[in-house]
């Protein structure tokens, strides 16, 4: 078994089509090696998450996007579940309040965004406004479509202005998958609050939606905040190609993280010494 987070991550400029992608998990990899892997993965995650914190150089931000059913949840449970808390949150996004929509479509987003030394996962996000707000025809078009370069311009601001580490996925499943999921929660008493009317009427746009993923994809995955497409038909395999992803890139800071805690630790330890000379001189 083995992975190279390239294999989902989409080019900038590339013209994706969904419907070529596998949702399945790739030949060569089997559910209790996956786990096993997942393991490990998340100890080191816990590891950088805590450098990451304790350096204060950079930020952060996993974007979590998808159908209904898709995992988002799951996702952030079986990826991040492990790492202190106090160094990382979840910020979900639901329908715009009376307040937020009296502001930039950018503004609820803006707000939440990590500082230096946090992790933030966006379980959906700022996305919502070229692919619900599309589908659904909140906006018109040349007002959602000229969101794509504004939503570029913000990426970068984060990330070359504010040191922000921007990963973005999109958990990919079949529409007979997401029926199927659908069933399973309706069939499960522990399970069915979480549905309603809306998700079956949601289905009937599954090609609009579609689209506007493809199209959202295509236009602002770029180098400093690339999209990656996870095949999410097979749960395990979601969380591990997650968590390889989020690993390999967080393992780029690793030493530069090192070499800044090694600096403070050598200034801390100087401070100590300082004082306990203080401390220990002789009454005059």
């Amino acid at each position: 078994m083995s992975f190279s987070p390239e294999t989902h991550r989409i080019a900038p400029g590339h013209d994706l089509r969904l419907k070529d992608v596998s949702a399945e998990a790739p030949n060569g990899f089997r559910k209790d090696e996956a786990e096993q892997r997942l393991a490990v993965l998340k100890t080191e995650l816990d590891v950088l998450q805590e450098q990451l914190y304790a350096a204060g150089k950079h930020c952060v931000l996993a974007v979590m996007q998808g159908m209904d059913t898709s995992g988002k949840d799951g996702a952030i449970r079986g990826v991040f579940g492990d790492v202190n808390p106090a160094g990382c949150r979840v910020e979900s996004f639901k329908t715009p309040t009376p307040e937020e929509l009296a502001h930039d479509f950018l503004w609820r987003v803006h707000k939440v965004t990590p500082p230096r030394g946090m992790m933030t996962v966006f379980n959906r996000s700022h996305y919502e406004d070229v692919l619900i707000v599309r589908v659904h025809e909140l906006a018109p078009k040349h007002i959602w479509q000229a969101r794509y370069e504004l939503i570029n311009q913000f990426e970068a601001l984060l990330a070359r202005h504010h040191d922000t580490i921007i990963m973005k996925f999109f958990l990919h499943i079949t529409r007979e998958e997401q029926e199927k999921r659908l069933l399973a929660r309706e069939a499960d008493p522990q399970k069915a609050w979480k549905l309603s009317p809306a998700d079956w009427r949601e289905r009937e746009r599954w090609a609009d939606y579609q689209q506007a993923y493809q199209d959202a994809i295509h236009h602002c995955s770029t180098e400093h905040a690339p999209w990656y497409v996870i095949p999410a038909n097979q749960k395990w395999y979601r969380n591990l190609a997650i968590a390889e992803i989020v690993t390999a890139t967080l393992r780029h800071y690793h030493a530069d993280w090192e070499k800044t805690l090694q600096q403070m630790s050598q200034s801390r330890l100087a401070e100590l010494r300082a004082f306990r000379a203080e401390a220990n001189k002789p009454a005059p």
